[in-house]
């Protein structure tokens, strides 16, 4: 073998450890640490639990929408504002955020984005919003479980 094969072969083996090393840093999980509550605190820095806060008022107005809308058989507005908050935002989240994140959450957090799209797409379909309502409540169940889990703490600073 040559001299210029040797060193392709060795940036290749250097860029696969490091694409290696960025995935599992990805899928293990951010810091956290254990609360009193039993809760998991994870650790983010102000503008991220900024965010995440707010991104979690949005679900939550989401759902408050949705609601009025099933019982006004608002089949449209459920479908626009399901569909604003589903899979779509997720891609465009900053992978070192990502990485943050431990990996139950960040699996219950995809889960919350598909069933809000699972929502967008059933209302689309069916002219009984009603029938709507049990994945309003399964959707629900990711939120009081994250709530229960998780709380989000600023890095550094001395959170009770």
């Amino acid at each position: 073998m040559n001299k210029s094969c040797k060193l392709c072969w060795g940036i290749s083996t250097l860029l696969l450890l490091v694409i290696l090393a960025a995935g599992f840093v990805f899928v293990k999980g951010g810091k956290t640490h254990a609360r009193a509550d039993g809760r998991s605190a994870v650790l983010l820095t102000p503008a991220e639990r900024v965010r995440v806060l707010g991104e979690m008022r949005t679900f939550l107005e989401t759902v408050q929408t949705i609601t009025e809308a099933i019982a006004e058989n608002d089949m449209d507005t459920i479908t626009k504002s399901a569909s604003a908050v589903g899979m779509s935002l997720v891609k465009t989240e900053n992978p070192a955020f990502m990485a943050k994140l431990p990996v139950e959450l960040k699996k219950m957090g995809f889960a919350t984005h598909q069933a809000f799209d699972d929502i967008a797409q059933a209302a689309s379909v069916t002219e009984n919003p009603t029938e709507l309502v049990a994945d309003l409540g399964n959707l629900m169940l990711n939120c009081t479980t994250c709530h229960a889990s998780y709380r989000f703490d600023v890095e550094g600073r001395k959170n009770n």
